[in-house]
């Protein structure tokens, strides 16, 4: 999660200037005419100057009086007749802040704004100078200078006041329903496709449905070198953040497309139509002959990826696109990587708590600018030159009007890694489940432990109002109750190494006794091939499970006399109907001695 304090303390960049305070703040401007609806802008302001009224009904609406062709640092400066209750908008620069208010306070002005074309930075002084002006001081952007006389004209008014940050914004219910959505339904997925490729070990004709198929198994080398590769590309991109964020906007791009069409393709495949398949070809990809439905879903699906690419800065619906190609990644994800035991899913977890935890906490203490590595990042540093963002996370805007949604966080963010971490580990708790036949609990109990964490993640970060790595709440919520889980089921040992997810599903021990080979019957007037097409209409083998030491012997005799009773058909023949007869006896001859071996 990243969000800035809506107060927080600042050193000026500048040559011996004392610490000051920092603090977002509104002017709300509106037409003199009436004729149009008022619109916040940001300021930076300083309350050691004057303070500012926290509610708009309270403030003072003046005139806003545009001095913009000049910098107020001498008496030449000052139109005639001052700034009679009026909040001049003049430019920064040639002299201090105390110059430029201490100008406007005696020349009768009720506020100033400091317009800046740079970063805007809080305007500072010493005690005396704080006592002596009883005026607000802000400073405003040039951009936002521009858009007020473009959208206003020169008459306008305006009123300065600072409103209280809520505790909690409504967006936060969005996310926690967008993220608690993805793990509890990518763990199902997950587990449920895995558990059915291998109880289900079918043919399938459509090569893309085998390709979707395809699993990663992380191993603890896997893990090591992906925690590596997520340092160094994390202190990569802040110290190259302009460079290295567009190769990060293009692997999103490609990757959300695959996502996308990973989760769209099984609804597509029960449509009836567009079934035909392209003509054959020597092209790369269009040589397997796609059929034309799922080849206009891959045209669907990088067409939405490249119209997010081109308007992803566009807040006012770019970031809807975004979370929906996020969300695909994160489900195509958790079904592509998959984590074989308890004992992977804990090292993963607790070497990325301890990498999140560092890059939020400890990092602060190690840049010049006291900022967080990890929440510089993920919000963009504030002085890059692109102003672009990084896509790997869920942005939903705030919905409360406030200073920091206004000038610093527009939108609440919530990493992909946030999702993903946690979900290997609701999806291993879910093929568990099924392989122990425990009815989701332990599926169910580690979503609603996600939950749980995810909430805590959002107190933490309402009380303590910075940016917060929430792996350190999920982590310990999501490992913690399904460890008790599975201590509680006395099922820790089979929980912690798998019991043999990494291979197959165990089978019990099978004895396979003779196939009946009868002999064939002569007839003349049927071909021999016909005649062994016929025996072979329904092979079955016989088999019988081992519920206590039996001796070979007793169990060729109980299948000769229950032969009937005991045959359970394993497979369709896929042999061809010509093999001769002598194959058949030959098969039947070794069958019957793997059984007495």
């Amino acid at each position: 999660m990243a969000a800035r304090r809506a107060r927080l303390r600042v050193w000026l960049l500048l040559h011996l200037l004392p610490q000051v305070y920092c603090e977002y703040g509104m002017v709300h401007v509106l037409s003199e005419k009436g004729s149009s609806k008022g619109k916040d802008y940001c300021i930076l302001f300083n309350s050691q100057w004057a303070h500012l009224p926290h509610d708009l009904g309270k403030a003072s609406l003046l005139q806003l009086q545009d001095q913009t062709a000049s910098v107020l640092c001498s008496p030449s400066d000052v139109p005639d007749g001052g700034f009679n209750n009026q909040i001049p908008m003049v430019m920064r620069g040639n002299c201090t802040f105390y110059e430029k208010v201490r100008l406007a306070q005696i020349n009768g002005a009720r506020g100033l704004l400091i317009v800046s074309r740079e970063r805007l930075v809080p305007p500072g002084g010493n005690r005396s100078q704080y006592e002596e002006i009883d005026i607000p001081v802000a400073l405003l952007s040039y951009t936002d200078m521009l858009d007020i006389g473009k959208s206003f004209g020169s008459s306008v008014k305006g009123a300065m006041y600072a409103p209280n940050e809520p505790v909690l914004d409504y967006n936060m219910v969005i996310i926690f329903v967008m993220a608690v959505g993805t793990v509890a339904i990518g763990g199902y997925w997950a587990g449920s496709r895995d558990v059915k490729k291998r109880y289900m070990k079918h043919k399938r004709d459509d090569a893309a449905e085998k390709h979707d198929d395809e699993t990663v198994d992380v191993t603890p080398i896997m893990i090591c070198v992906f925690v590596v590769m997520c340092c160094s590309m994390l202190v990569l991109l802040y110290f190259f953040y302009d460079h290295l964020v567009y190769v990060i906007i293009g692997i999103f791009c490609l990757a959300a497309s695959i996502g996308l069409y990973s989760c769209l393709s099984p609804f597509v495949r029960r449509f009836p139509l567009g079934k035909c398949r392209i003509p054959d070809n020597n092209l790369p990809y269009f040589h397997k002959r796609p059929q034309v439905r799922m080849l206009l879903l891959a045209v669907f699906c990088i067409s939405v990826s490249v119209v997010w690419g081109i308007f992803r800065n566009e807040d006012q619906w770019a970031w809807v696109l975004q979370d929906a190609l996020g969300i695909a990644f994160c489900l195509y994800m958790l079904k592509t990587i998959r984590l074989p035991t308890f004992k992977g899913c804990t090292l993963l977890l607790l070497v990325l708590f301890v990498y999140d935890v560092f890059f939020v906490f400890i990092t602060p203490f190690l840049t010049k600018t006291g900022e967080s590595i990890m929440v510089e990042v993920a919000a963009g540093p504030s002085d890059s030159a692109t102003h672009e963002k990084l896509p790997m996370v869920l942005k939903v805007p705030r919905l409360n009007s406030s200073p920091l949604a206004l000038c610093d966080r527009p939108f609440s963010l919530l990493g992909f890694g946030d999702i993903l971490v946690p979900g290997l580990l609701v999806a291993y708790c879910h093929r568990f489940d099924i392989q122990v036949q425990s009815s989701r609990v332990y599926f169910v109990a580690c979503t609603i432990a996600y939950g749980i964490g995810l909430l805590v993640t959002f107190v933490a970060l309402a009380l303590m109002q910075m940016g917060q790595p929430a792996l350190l709440y999920l982590v310990p919520c999501t490992l913690l109750t399904s460890f008790a889980v599975a201590l509680w089921r006395k099922e820790l040992a089979m929980f912690w190494t798998g019991s043999g997810f990494a291979k197959d599903l165990p089978q019990p021990p099978l004895v396979i006794a003779p196939v009946n080979c009868r002999e064939l019957p002569k007839d003349s007037n049927i071909p021999a091939s016909q005649q062994v097409t016929e025996q072979m209409t329904n092979p079955t083998l016989h088999m019988k499970e081992l519920h206590g030491p039996t001796s070979a012997a007793e169990e060729l005799a109980g299948t000769d006399t229950k032969t009937d009773q005991s045959e359970i058909s394993i497979a369709q023949s896929e042999e061809p109907a010509g093999q001769n007869k002598d194959n058949l006896e030959s098969k039947c001859l070794n069958a019957e001695q793997k059984q007495l071996e």
